[in-house]
């Protein structure tokens, strides 16, 4: 390995030690995260893959350059994630974490607390039947395709082509809308008290989870199945750190066997439901594809030595900002990343510009796509340690139990971005917190009518008879 590949190491395990001794101050166990997914995607991908064989195709130069772009994208983060932590979350400077504070200490079993998950619960109850009804009718009553894949052929009531139109965003947004309801149902049921509330989370996750976990895309598995793992492990498990550490261990296990049975099972795009379930599924010498975001980087690299590819400018970056405007609405709107799956060797299969296959650039690759070798790491970190700060303030304002849940969504969806900084990662994350304070605002509002009548049967309108 050459130098910057182990003064990464060497940078990763000091900014994770410095972030980790932070925690309590709402920043430091998300840039834990920013950290460890970039040991997982770039220091990972050439432990776990052939890196010999990126030599031989990608060329020693491509491959150092790489390294020290992913070196300058760890020092610029772990210099600046305070900082900007502090610009963003200033006026909440002096609160704690609430995360840490539920860790160490039993405020979980408070009454108050268990009675907002209650009411939390009936809300995305209400939420997940509204939406659940309109798949019902997409996928024309196809009840078994859609809650027990297990049993048949998966029913996809959210099926849309690559580059979408008409009303394909709001087929997304309901996309996205299920998968973090899903993700919210797992931290409910992990944390809730209340016999009813948690057995009705444990029956939606039953119902919505094999959507997922019967599918080819595993990063929504993560995204659905994780945070209520997490928050079981850490929130509700009684015990020494040893023993969630083996928990989590024995999940890891079992999250890999199951990547492996899906990477073995796949026919084409979809997932071999009755080849994994009987077992037939060969699943020696199996290797977790997509894991290669530094081989990404370095083929970025030369694509740009040699002039294959050029920085687009901040273009990539733009069609990401502007994706939620509907293509109904701007049908030219730019598409995301289809140039540079066209310089790896995707060729076109539309009239619109379609490819055979995305590439996904990677988290630090994405930077440089948009901004060079040099421009393009700091601007990945920039973005990063912005939603560091984004994830603290949940976790400052964390009282709400519906903060947690908005916590562990986006904190195991920043491990997906490892793939690409992108709103098709976040989306569930972002219209949870839509849907956070929608909730909110219909309680302030009960909360005020309540106040208001309360007021109303009191002599005088509540007011006092004050003699001078």
């Amino acid at each position: 390995m050459p130098l910057p590949f182990y003064l990464t190491c060497f940078a990763l395990l000091g900014f994770g030690l410095f972030a980790w001794s932070e925690r309590r101050g709402g920043w430091g166990l998300p840039a834990c995260m920013v950290l460890g997914t970039v040991a997982v995607w770039y220091v990972g991908d050439v432990l776990y893959n052939e890196f010999d064989v990126y030599l031989e195709t990608i060329g020693r130069a491509s491959i150092d350059s790489a390294w020290w772009q992913v070196l300058w994208f760890v020092l610029a983060f772990g210099v600046m994630v305070k900082p900007v932590h502090r610009w963003i979350n200033g006026s909440l400077r002096g609160q704690r974490s609430h995360v840490m504070a539920y860790l160490e200490s039993n405020r979980l079993r408070r009454k108050d607390v268990q009675h907002r998950i209650d009411l939390l619960g009936a809300a995305l109850l209400f939420a997940w039947m509204v939406l659940m009804a309109i798949a019902v009718v997409q996928v024309k009553g196809n009840v078994i395709g859609l809650f027990a894949p297990y049993l048949g052929e998966k029913a996809n009531p959210w099926a849309r082509g690559q580059i979408g139109g008409g009303f394909s965003a709001f087929i997304s947004l309901a996309s996205y809308l299920q998968i973090f309801l899903a993700a919210a149902f797992g931290v409910l049921a992990a944390v809730s008290m209340n016999p009813k509330t948690r057995n009705m989370a444990l029956l939606i996750c039953f119902l919505t989870l094999p959507y997922y976990l019967f599918d080819r895309t595993r990063n929504t598995m993560l995204a659905t199945v994780m945070p209520g793992v997490l928050a079981y492990v850490f929130l509700r498990m009684r015990g020494t750190l040893l023993k969630k550490g083996l928990a989590l261990g024995a999940c890891f296990l079992v999250v890999n066997f199951w990547f492996t049975t899906v990477m073995a099972s796949r026919s084409g795009m979809s997932f071999d439901i009755e080849s994994a379930l009987s077992g037939g599924a060969d699943t020696e010498d199996v290797r977790h594809e997509g894991l290669n975001m530094f081989e990404e980087l370095a083929w970025i690299d030369h694509f740009m030595a040699t002039g294959v590819y050029l920085p687009n400018m901040g273009s990539r970056y733009f069609a990401e900002l502007v994706n939620p405007v509907p293509r109904a609405i701007w049908k030219n709107k730019p598409t995301i990343g289809l140039d540079y799956a066209v310089a790896r060797g995707q060729g076109a299969v539309g009239p619109e510009g379609e490819t055979t296959a995305t590439i996904s650039t990677g988290m630090i690759g994405q930077g440089v796509v948009n901004f060079g070798r040099i421009g393009g790491p700091l601007a990945s970190a920039v973005l990063m340690a912005l939603w560091v700060a984004l994830l603290a303030r949940q976790d400052l304002l964390g009282s709400n139990p519906g903060r947690l849940i908005l916590y562990g969504t986006g904190l195991m969806l920043t491990f997906n971005m490892g793939r690409d900084i992108t709103l098709l990662v976040l989306y569930p994350f972002v219209f949870g917190l839509g849907l956070f304070q929608v909730w909110m605002r219909w309680q302030r509002s009960q909360a005020a009518g309540n106040s208001k009548a309360r007021r109303r049967k009191l002599p005088n309108g509540g007011r006092r008879n004050v003699e001078g």
